[in-house]
């Protein structure tokens, strides 16, 4: 009988440290199994220096999902695949937020310093708009006087 090991992805590392026959026995399937989805870029191994195929805890606990979404939910491995980039692409566009947020904050802090530190700050040329504006202006240029 196997101990069961629960492994969430949030906390899961990425140190490709696993040997293909563990992993298997950690994700519940079989090793050929990992191979088919290695082979199908579901799951990338890792390379040791001999060849042999390398898992980390994060791609266990894919695995397990893998499984999950085959077997509960009936998806395809086309769509599993498929979700996999889609979710993996919602982590990198959160993370690209994150970091933007963190750029604009540092931006409007170095602003006010600005402000704070010259009475000749352009500060009411600045204004912030927390949602874009909709508004329509048009710019006719002036017809010279004959």
């Amino acid at each position: 009988m196997y101990e069961e090991i629960n492994i969430s992805v949030e906390q899961a590392s990425d140190a490709k440290v696993l040997i293909i026959s563990v992993a298997a026995r950690l994700a519940g399937m079989h090793p050929q199994t990992l191979r088919q989805y290695d082979r199908l870029g579901l799951v990338q191994a890792g390379r040791a220096g001999g060849g042999g195929r390398r898992y980390s805890e994060r791609d266990v606990a894919l695995l397990r999902e893998v499984q999950r979404l085959s077997q509960e939910d009936g998806v395809n491995l086309a769509g599993i695949k498929r979700i996999i980039g889609l979710e993996q692409l919602v982590s990198d566009l959160q993370e690209q937020v994150a970091e933007l947020t963190q750029e604009l904050r540092v931006a409007y802090a170095r602003i006010a310093e600005m402000e704070a530190m010259s009475p000749y700050a352009p500060s009411r040329d600045l204004v912030r708009q927390e949602r874009p504006s909709t508004a329509l202006v048009v710019w006719r240029p002036r017809r010279p006087h004959t």
